[in-house]
C-alpha cells in the first residue's frame, strides 16, 4: 500500500473545512492536518490532527509538517466582515494568498482552493471581484498544480447563523436548480459533502496543471474519489 497523501487544511472551522474533516476521518489513504485560529470539533475517532495557531505562525507549521497538498477553505462573509470592504479583502484575498505563498515556500507543490461560482476579477460585484482576484493571483504563486473550485450555493449545516436569503435559497434550491440551464448551470446548489469529496479526490491527482472546476466539474470530481473496501 502506498503512503497516504498528507493534506494541510486551512479554514478547518468553516462549513467546507469541517466537512472535509468528516469525509476524510476514516480514510487510510489520506492524512489531514487541520490548521485554524480557534478550536474545531473533531470527527469521532478521527485519525487526524488539529493545530491552533495565528495566521502568522501557519508558515512555520507548514515548514514543519511538509504536506503534499494544501486545501484552502478560508473565507468570511460580508456580515462577519462588518460590511467593510478592507476587512473582507483581508481574509478572502490577502490571507488566502499569504497562506498559499507560505505553503509554496515550504515546498508544497499542489493547492486546492475553494472559490465561488461567478468569480471574476472584472466583476462589478465586490464579492465576486475579490474572489476572482484571489483565483487570478493564486495561479501566479508557482505551484505545480492548482485546483480552483467554483461551487454555486453551498448546502449544509452551518455552525453560525445562516443569512435569511441563504436559507430561502436552500429551501427553494431544487426548483431553482432545475431552472438553471446553459450558462447558468454553474450557479446550481451543491452539498458541502460533494465539494469535500471532490477536494479529497483532487488531492490524489499527480498531473501538473491549472484547473478550474465549476459545479458540474465538482460533482464529477467527487464521484472519482476511490471507495475504500472494508
Amino acid at each position: 500500500m502506498s503512503d497516504p497523501v498528507r493534506i494541510a487544511l486551512v479554514g478547518a472551522t468553516g462549513l467546507i473545512g469541517r466537512t472535509i474533516m468528516e469525509e476524510s476521518a476514516h480514510r487510510a489513504d489520506l492524512r489531514v492536518l487541520g490548521i485554524a485560529r480557534r478550536e474545531a470539533r473533531m470527527p469521532t475517532h478521527a485519525c487526524m490532527e488539529m493545530v491552533v495557531a495565528q495566521p502568522g505562525e501557519w508558515g512555520a507549521v507548514l515548514e514543519r509538517v511538509k504536506p503534499d497538498v494544501i486545501i484552502s477553505a478560508l473565507g468570511t462573509t460580508w456580515k462577519k466582515a462588518g460590511k467593510d470592504e478592507d476587512t473582507f479583502r483581508a481574509v478572502d484575498h490577502d490571507l488566502v494568498l499569504e497562506t498559499a505563498q507560505a505553503a509554496q515556500k515550504a515546498g508544497v507543490k499542489h493547492i486546492i482552493s475553494i472559490s465561488s461560482a461567478g468569480a471574476d476579477a472584472a466583476s462589478k460585484n465586490f464579492y465576486l471581484k475579490v474572489k476572482g482576484e484571489t483565483d487570478r493571483d493564486l495561479l501566479k504563486v508557482g505551484f505545480d498544480r492548482v485546483d480552483i473550485f467554483r461551487p454555486g450555493l453551498l448546502r449544509g449545516k452551518r455552525e453560525d447563523d445562516m443569512r435569511v436569503g441563504e436559507k430561502l435559497a436552500m429551501i427553494g434550491s431544487p426548483l431553482i436548480d432545475a431552472m438553471m440551464q446553459g450558462k447558468y448551470r454553474k450557479y446550481r446548489s451543491v452539498p458541502a459533502e460533494t465539494v469535500a469529496r471532490a477536494a479529497l479526490a483532487m488531492s490524489m491527482r499527480k498531473a501538473a496543471g491549472k484547473f478550474v472546476h465549476d459545479t458540474d466539474g465538482i460533482r464529477r470530481a467527487a464521484n472519482s474519489l476511490p471507495v475504500l473496501q472494508d
